[in-house]
């Protein structure tokens, strides 16, 4: 681990701020550089959209939401949103687990009517992203879009009526002991479930032990073991043609096998820009959190990639 550290604190840019490894249950590391410490937050972007998933099972515990095969227009009356596409009654809950919504969005095309440049920043934006048509059969094709996520979100805050910060607060943050964070969230008290969640690094990997732990913490259900299996296992679109990083994708989670040494490891990972990642390993029972402010470099996600290749070299 030594010789790990001595890499980070070398790294070229000085915007990796932490390490954290959670193994059999027990704190085992934790580091912070560049001025970072542990009670610091940060925006972990798109890392956000897994803890998204991980509230979904919640509302699943709590009976706010059937069953994941609901098609998302039943949870939105036509009285309340007028504007409600017709199109929303194909799409299910899974389907925007998996990116497979078909909805007519993609973050890597802003001209898309369902790119987060046309709603992310408004006072009220559940209204314009329930009017998004499809551009594809739902189920059918994966395309990376915040709109999924985001729908997800105002699904749980329509059954909850609560906003997403909220639901997190009182039903996982505050169990897990999570004091400090910041979610950003609208006038109209809509957060945005694809991404803005600022956490600490430590706190960070808390979460990743709910899916480690079969949904709970310290004995306490906090989401259904059926669900985090699914989250688990789901593999729903093969990406290894998409991203070197990873082989597929399923319930918001990258999945990846990956060789190190000759030894084989299986984990699930949350990505948000910058190598915010949350890795969680099953089966050598570990938890690692990776954080950083590299937000508009592209070699963020690639020196992660190193980080937790020579974490997995470590390992006995």
């Amino acid at each position: 681990m030594d010789v790990l550290l001595d890499k980070i604190y070398n790294f070229e840019h000085g915007d990796f701020t932490g390490l954290v490894i959670i193994k059999d249950h027990k704190l085992v590391t934790e580091w912070y550089f560049n001025t970072f410490w542990r009670k610091q937050i940060l925006d972990i972007r798109s890392a956000g959209k897994s803890i998204t998933s991980l509230l979904m099972g919640v509302a699943i515990k709590e009976g706010l939401i059937q069953s994941l095969e609901q098609d998302v227009y039943s949870f939105f009356p036509k009285s309340k949103y007028p504007d409600v596409h017709q199109d929303y009654k194909k799409i299910k809950i899974s389907h925007l687990l998996d990116m497979a919504s078909g909805l007519d969005a993609d973050t890597d095309r802003s001209e898309t009517p369902g790119h987060a440049v046309n709603w992310s920043g408004s006072e009220e934006w559940v209204q314009y992203i329930l009017s998004v048509p499809l551009a594809h059969e739902p189920g059918k094709k994966w395309v990376y879009a915040d709109i999924n996520a985001a729908v997800i979100g105002a699904i749980i805050e329509e059954k909850s009526g609560m906003s997403l910060r909220d639901f997190a607060n009182e039903k996982v943050f505050k169990p897990l002991g999570i004091k400090q964070f910041y979610w950003f969230t609208n006038d109209a008290n809509q957060t945005v479930a694809a991404g803005t969640l600022y956490i600490s690094t430590l706190d960070f990997a808390k979460l990743g032990t709910l899916v480690l732990n079969e949904g709970k913490w310290a004995e306490q259900p906090i989401v259904d073991a059926d669900y985090i299996e699914k989250l688990i296992a789901r593999r729903a679109f093969d990406l290894t043609d998409y991203w070197r990083l990873t082989d597929s994708y399923g319930m918001l989670w990258y999945k990846k096998t990956r060789t190190v040494n000759g030894r084989k490891f299986d984990y699930l990972w949350a990505s948000g820009r910058g190598g915010n990642q949350l890795i969680v390993i099953p089966n050598e029972n570990m938890v690692i959190a990776l954080t950083s402010t590299a937000y508009g470099p592209r070699y963020g996600h690639s020196r992660a990639y190193d980080v937790l290749g020579s974490i997995l070299n470590a390992i006995k």
